[in-house]
């Protein structure tokens, strides 16, 4: 089983990354083959500046290696070092309905937030569908958000082979791995973690900073004393992602009890966040001081993911009669 996923290397990565994506990826090395790229490409579309995302590539290499990213067990690679996927892409894009990409909602979602309105960002679920048919994945541990482009790359795939595929499925049909309790985390103002709302608690920021924005998260104003309900509580979501079973069941009672006032939740919060990432910390501290190694890893997954981008493109140009 082949299992694929990316992160865009637009900003630091935030704990909705790494449980969303990141720690299922790590943990599917044990049951899989895994393919998972640091999504360049993608992140044009938001950035405009040469110099930062060439350092948030490094920098997002680093995040992946120390939360546990084998690359002895894992193809990890940058998007754009595979240049294949762009060819795919346009050869998708040749099939795929424009009625389809105008029924996204991520792009509605951006473009409200603020994020210009770019071919680009329209036609991010086209590129997105390359990343994962190009490899003939067959899962994709995402996000709730992102199952809507599953659905798309699904749909494109579709269309693909039964126009060219002669009854043959040249691109291989993936299937959404979204895991319920992080389907949808939540970030510092409650609405979903993103780097594009600007709501992130980073997974490696000071400690100075992972406090102030714990402390900062937006609460309503309910009294200390009145009772509280977690299931609708984004502080206690975010509590019960590193809390224990019966930590978190504590906690529930509390809320519901209550007496209980946010800002003690929110220190509890720190003090579970920090320890918890304490030991990826101290990794990720380690390879920082052998950067050489880091891009090595890049390259060397670049060729293997190259090999298999081949096979793919070859069987697509040859079903469409580009040879």
């Amino acid at each position: 089983m082949r299992i694929l996923s990316g992160i865009q290397p637009s900003g630091t990565p935030h704990i909705g990354n790494y449980f969303a994506m990141m720690r299922p990826m790590v943990e599917s090395q044990a049951r899989g083959e895994v393919f998972t790229f640091i999504a360049d490409y993608h992140a044009l579309t938001t950035v405009d500046d040469p110099a930062a995302l060439r350092s948030n590539v490094l920098g997002v290499a680093l995040d992946y290696l120390a939360c546990g990213l084998d690359p002895k067990r894992a193809v990890f690679f940058r998007q754009s070092d595979v240049p294949q996927v762009t060819e795919l892409t346009w050869i998708l894009s040749t099939v795929t309905p424009l009625s389809l990409l105008e029924k996204c909602h991520s792009y509605k979602d951006k473009v409200a937030k603020g994020i210009s309105p770019n071919h680009g960002l329209f036609a991010y679920p086209v590129l997105m569908a390359a990343d994962i048919l190009l490899y003939q994945s067959d899962r994709v541990p995402v996000g709730q958000d992102q199952k809507q482009h599953l659905e798309v790359t699904r749909d494109i795939a579709v269309k693909f082979n039964l126009q060219f595929g002669g009854g043959r499925a040249i691109l291989k049909l993936p299937e959404a791995e979204i895991r319920d309790e992080v389907a949808v985390i939540p970030g510092a103002d409650g609405q979903k973690m993103s780097k594009s709302y600007g709501n992130t608690i980073e997974i490696f920021a000071n400690e100075k900073a992972t406090r102030k924005t714990i402390m900062g998260i937006v609460t309503d104003s309910t009294p200390v004393e009145s009772p509280k309900d977690p299931d609708t509580s984004h502080l206690y979501a975010l509590y019960k992602l590193f809390a224990t079973a019966d930590e978190a069941t504590a906690m529930a009672g509390r809320f519901r009890a209550g007496g209980l006032g946010y800002g003690e939740v929110k220190k509890a919060l720190f003090e579970k966040l920090w320890a918890y990432f304490e030991p990826l910390r101290k990794r990720r501290a380690e390879l920082e001081k052998n950067m050489d190694h880091v891009r090595d890893v890049l390259r060397q997954g670049a060729e293997r993911a190259r090999v298999e981008a081949d096979k793919t493109l070859a069987a697509a140009r040859e079903a469409v009669g580009l040879r």
